[in-house]
């Protein structure tokens, strides 16, 4: 059995379209990010950086337990024990952790900050704003090129490197995005939306999230809180 601690945000779903595609037996524990649930000891223990999602799975590598946090590690460990969606050959496999590191060191990254500069800085700073939203198209259009030539991002099978970058380029609108102007894109996206394991995997934990951020979730996600010695 593997545990899933999460929430209902890109890197959460990524894991859990993952599992939906696998068809691995699961269970989920909500982490409330704005309730500080990511600051317990016991949490901590299994996610050091104290970030969603991480999992336990009672049937390790070895036949022992092993605990996993960041997203793209938790990925490949399950592309690994299913034998699916990391790529066959040797040079299947590094074309598909190529686009999963792009996703992770720039589309991530890159995206969370043009999210946040426009929708939850507490002062609208226009240099960031632009910054971020400039370096979303930018990396819109490094996709939207990609697919232009391959039906996923990894080539011609459907990976880990589309499984985590989905999830993403859900909230395009708040991330000062026109879908349209990305045609090839837009294309993978629709096809990748209708799979069953993704609307399964992108529900998971939506009644538990809370849609407006008060002072205190505030405070505790962006504030002093995150920054604590522990």
């Amino acid at each position: 059995m593997i545990d899933v601690y999460s929430t209902a945000t890109p890197n959460g779903h990524k894991v859990h379209i993952m599992l939906e595609e696998c068809g691995l037996p699961w269970q989920a524990h909500h982490i409330d990010i704005g309730a500080g649930d990511q600051f317990k000891p016991d949490f901590l223990k299994i996610s050091p950086n104290n970030k969603i999602p991480a999992i336990t799975d009672s049937d390790g590598p070895d036949g022992k337990p092993i605990s996993l946090f960041e997203s793209g590690a938790i990925l490949v460990y399950l592309a690994s024990k299913v034998g699916r969606f990391l790529g066959e050959t040797d040079r299947e496999k590094f074309e598909t952790l190529q686009w999963l590191m792009f996703q992770m060191g720039g589309v991530g990254p890159m995206l969370g900050q043009a999210h946040h500069f426009r929708m939850y800085a507490p002062e609208k700073i226009e240099y960031a704003i632009n910054r971020y939203t400039n370096e979303a198209k930018r990396l819109y259009g490094v996709i939207d090129r990609r697919l232009a030539e391959s039906q996923y991002l990894a080539g011609n099978s459907y990976t880990i490197a589309d499984i985590a970058t989905f999830p993403w380029l859900r909230s395009w609108e708040k991330q000062g995005i026109v879908l349209a102007d990305y045609p090839h894109l837009k294309r993978w996206f629709d096809e990748i939306a209708e799979r069953p394991a993704v609307k399964k995997g992108t529900q998971m934990f939506v009644k538990q999230r809370n849609t407006v951020i008060d002072d205190k979730a505030r405070e505790v996600l962006y504030g002093a809180t995150q920054y604590a010695k522990r």
